[in-house]
């Protein structure tokens, strides 16, 4: 997988979405290109009953754009395919510095595992998974192998993840 690829990994209400905000916020103000992929385990809409784009996959397109002279967006309608797979969806991703991959917890990309106190499964995934490269928790870790980081010390993070991606020697 494309070493620009960086992934922020956890279980439910960890800190991803928190961290990877900071991260792209941080990243961005440092001169670097960011894209994201979140992934969802939920069914998610991004669009709203009525609108034009909304109709038109209604009536059944498999592929919808809408372009506006601020952004555009591509929402593809899977109609019985199967999920893509993490490496086609960043084939689809625009020429960036880095990506940004919250979630996919089971793909084979380097990660930074958030913990949190308050999370329902506080259960490592650390042990189990080598792309783990680092954690961020919001409490003491003891008997950790792996780079710990406070979970709310993004620059920290960053540094870590340049270096990790090879932005930066």
């Amino acid at each position: 997988m494309n070493k620009r690829v960086f992934g922020i990994t956890g279980w439910k209400n960890s800190g991803k979405t928190t961290l990877t905000e900071k991260l792209v916020a941080e990243l961005v103000r440092r001169g670097w290109k960011v894209s994201t992929v979140k992934h969802a385990h939920h069914d998610f809409d991004i669009d709203k009953p009525g609108a034009d784009s909304f109709r038109h996959r209604q009536a059944g397109a498999t592929e919808v754009a809408i372009v506006s002279g601020v952004r555009w967006a591509l929402m593809h309608e899977l109609r019985g395919e199967d999920e893509p797979t993490l490496e086609a969806v960043l084939s689809r991703v625009a020429p960036c510095d880095l990506v940004l991959v919250e979630g996919y917890k089971r793909e084979a990309h380097r990660k930074i595992e958030t913990r949190r106190l308050e999370a329902k499964d506080r259960t490592p995934l650390s042990a189990g998974d080598p792309n783990i490269v680092a954690v961020a928790a919001d409490f003491r870790v003891e008997g950790e192998h792996l780079p710990v980081f406070d979970l709310d010390d993004a620059n920290s993070i960053a540094d870590f993840i340049e270096r990790a991606a090879g932005l930066v020697a």
